[in-house]
């Protein structure tokens, strides 16, 4: 399983961004699948994660409301929408397929490579 994260940028306070993540193999739509950030200096945290179906969704006490989790299984991607971005929104952004078909914050197993949000104040 591969995961290509894509969609990061600079972006003024107040903006929105959308990222994507593209996976590889035939077993996508089985699993669920999660967002997590790092910014410089700080561990990686859980963001949002999208159950197998999509039919269910958790997020980050942090970006509920402003972030919205969503999937494609017939295009193999899980997107998150970033809007009213704030400086703290900072960080490298990553992909990840869950053992699980249930959204959760932890018992991931493939990664992606990251995307880079920057948000100017």
């Amino acid at each position: 399983v591969q995961l290509q994260a894509s969609g990061g940028g600079l972006v003024q306070a107040g903006g929105s961004l959308r990222l994507s993540c593209a996976a590889s193999g035939r077993t996508f739509s089985s699993y669920a699948m999660g967002w997590f950030r790092q910014a410089p200096g700080k561990e990686r945290e859980f963001v949002a994660a999208i159950s197998y179906g999509g039919g269910s969704t958790s997020y980050a006490d942090s970006v509920k409301g402003r972030f919205t989790i969503s999937r494609d299984n017939a295009k193999n991607t899980v997107y998150l929408q970033m809007n009213s971005l704030k400086p703290e929104d900072t960080a490298v952004y990553y992909c990840a397929r869950s053992r699980s078909r249930l959204p959760q914050r932890t018992n991931y197993d493939y990664w992606g490579q990251g995307t880079q949000v920057t948000v100017s104040s």
